[in-house]
């Protein structure tokens, strides 16, 4: 499940939230907090290990 990174608007905090694309694309993320809805999604860092045999 991917993990989402947002900041609170009025409180400043960031928090972290893991759940999935239906969850998210629902949207309604309240900042636990101080229980605020103007929250911004922080951009993050994505990265991928794979195995590549040569």
């Amino acid at each position: 499940m991917p993990t989402y990174n947002f900041v609170c608007k009025q409180c400043k905090k960031s928090f972290t939230r893991t759940m999935s694309l239906a969850e998210y694309e629902k949207g309604g993320f309240v900042c636990p907090s101080c229980k605020s809805k103007k929250i911004e999604q922080k951009p993050s860092v994505f990265f991928a290990v794979g195995s590549k045999k040569s």
